[in-house]
């Protein structure tokens, strides 16, 4: 209140309700809610809740992972001419892309490094590019069209991909190993049998190749173990061990002569007579008891 009768002086008030509260009491900035327009805070704010939901993803994804165990085929074999080689399903669209011409062959390099280091280029950069503030995909053209043009093309490129590999198995006649094991599993225990192993072990006994120092050998590597194998247990084409329980020296060299079926081929021309002749009499030797 004023003291004397000067109607200059200052009349300051204390406690009184007109007074507005300036700031925090405890000093702690407002939230960023406060402030239209301006986002979090990117460190602790925005990073923490990305590494959490990080670790959901990955948490879940070791849960499928252990759930559905990757299938495993039997150990590789460079002899195994029916073999197929196929990547894992999330790299079938650039598998896929590598068998154009403009991107495979001379121009590999191209293909299986150059395009894809743009692609992921351009997402780094992507950030710095598109710098507007529309977040509505269908305001941005630009960035939704490569974005769905993208996803379509990796769409398109698996799916192609893994029905090409299916008629490759169908034109072939081949089941995937994989397959193999599982219906032989599945055979067992519909016969009250045990799983069976697929495991080979050491003490496991592997037919032996008789007579293996005759110079026929020698031919038969050079011409034979592509199709059935370098211990000449079967791949592409059938097992030799034991081949002479069920065919004469005869038969065996008029299918090396003329062939047999869409697997065998013809060697006439390529071997003589004679080395044909030696080929199949060491072949009728390899029997089993």
């Amino acid at each position: 209140m004023a003291h004397g009768h000067n109607s200059n002086e200052k009349v300051v008030y204390v406690g009184d309700s007109r007074v507005k509260k300036s700031g925090r009491i405890d000093g702690t900035p407002p939230d960023y809610t406060s402030f239209p327009g301006k986002s979090e805070a990117f460190i602790p704010n925005f990073l923490l809740k990305e590494w959490m939901v990080g670790c959901v993803v990955l948490v879940g994804f070791l849960v499928w992972v252990m759930a559905e165990a990757a299938p495993l085929g039997y150990p590789a074999d460079p002899t195994n001419a029916s073999f197929i080689p196929m990547p894992d399903w999330y790299f079938l669209f650039l598998y896929q892309f590598l068998k154009y011409p403009y991107v495979s062959g001379k121009y590999v390099l191209l293909g299986a490094m150059g395009v894809p280091a743009i692609l992921f280029g351009a997402l780094f950069l992507a950030p710095f590019l598109d710098t507007g503030k529309e977040r509505r995909f269908y305001r941005r053209p630009i960035a939704s069209s490569l974005m769905i043009l993208t996803l379509a093309a990796c769409t398109y490129l698996t799916v192609f991909s893994w029905d090409h590999y299916q008629h490759q198995l169908e034109e072939k006649g081949i089941v995937p190993e994989h397959h193999e094991r599982a219906d032989k599993v599945r055979e067992a225990l519909e016969r009250g049998e045990e799983r069976p192993s697929f495991l080979k072990t050491a003490d496991a006994e592997v037919p032996a190749i008789i007579e293996a120092e005759d110079p026929a050998f020698a031919i038969v590597e050079a011409q034979c173990i592509s199709c059935h194998a370098a211990d000449l247990n079967g791949g592409y084409g059938p097992a030799l061990l034991g081949i002479g329980n069920t065919k004469s020296s005869e038969e065996i060299a008029e299918i090396i002569t003329h062939g047999q079926g869409e697997g065998m081929p013809a060697f006439e021309g390529s071997l003589s007579d004679e080395e044909i002749n030696q080929i199949a009499e060491w072949l009728a030797k390899q029997t089993q008891s």
